[in-house]
């Protein structure tokens, strides 16, 4: 074995155990979902779907989806147009204002989230918008811009900029440079963006429970009042299908990559 497998096998144990310690809750909630007796006694006796029936008959419960679909679906636009025009023009920054600004984008990933769903709170009741759509939709957004302002960021320092000066040179425009030659290189940190502030505001509980309203819940906020309230194993179906889908729309990015690899390759190997 040599000195670099040495290293790298440690490392690779701890990232398998740590990752194991993040997934085993999960591991027992999915079981839950099945269960036949309205408990959460593990492990499960009987299994059934009637927990997941209920959560597709229950109005409380298909109502509160649709709003966080709708939500994350127009935060995920709005903040990856956003957080990619910020990323543009963090870039074009030197010295100590990139750094101050760099900050004070990230803000919202190291303010905590009661203290941000406090100060939101606030504001919202003296602007009237507490309990409305356009008010989570905004508070959402400004949490989800630094999700999308790191993979474009660093997207953009992987950017050549001498590809974007001969596209000038040829008479390539601001819109056509962008479109022909920048946005197909930075479309996969673009699109990580989007689908980090997309699952950022489908998960996202605190704020959306401080913003709630009786006509306006969000599936996170309908799971926590849920789960306060009663001995409800429809949690445990909510819950496996938020997991569910939130994997499956984390893993577009990557699949995405492996598709423009493969297709790279093949267009290198018909060149040869």
């Amino acid at each position: 074995m040599n000195e670099a497998t040495r290293i790298r096998l440690p490392i690779r144990l701890w990232a398998c155990v740590t990752a194991l310690l993040l997934v085993a809750p999960t591991l027992v909630v999915v079981p839950l979902s099945f269960t036949g007796k309205r408990s959460f006694s593990f492990p499960i006796e009987g299994w059934s779907l009637q927990w997941y029936e209920k959560f597709f008959t229950d109005p409380n419960w298909l109502g509160s989806l649709g709003t966080s679909l709708s939500v994350a679906v127009v935060v995920g636009v709005i903040a990856t147009v956003l957080g990619t025009c910020a990323a543009y023009g963090l870039k074009g920054l030197r010295g100590r204002l990139a750094a101050t600004a760099q900050v004070a984008m990230m803000l919202p990933i190291l303010i905590p989230g009661i203290v941000a769903a406090i100060a939101i709170f606030g504001l919202y009741l003296r602007w009237q918008l507490s309990g409305s759509a356009l008010g989570v939709i905004l508070a959402h957004i400004t949490l989800a811009l630094p999700f999308v302002l790191i993979p474009v960021g660093t997207a953009l320092r992987g950017l050549d900029d001498t590809l974007t000066r001969a596209a000038s040179v040829l008479g390539a425009g601001p819109a056509a440079r962008f479109l022909q030659v920048e946005l197909p290189i930075l479309l996969p940190g673009i699109l990580t963006g989007f689908v980090f502030a997309f699952v950022t505001s489908l998960d996202e509980v605190v704020v959306a429970y401080f913003l709630q309203s009786p006509t306006l819940r969000t599936l996170p906020v309908q799971m926590y009042s849920s789960v306060t309230r009663e001995t409800d194993p429809s949690i445990a179906a909510a819950s496996t299908l938020l997991l569910a889908f939130s994997t499956l729309i984390i893993l577009i990015p990557r699949l995405v990559q492996v598709v423009q690899e493969r297709r790279a390759a093949k267009r290198l190997g018909d060149v040869e």
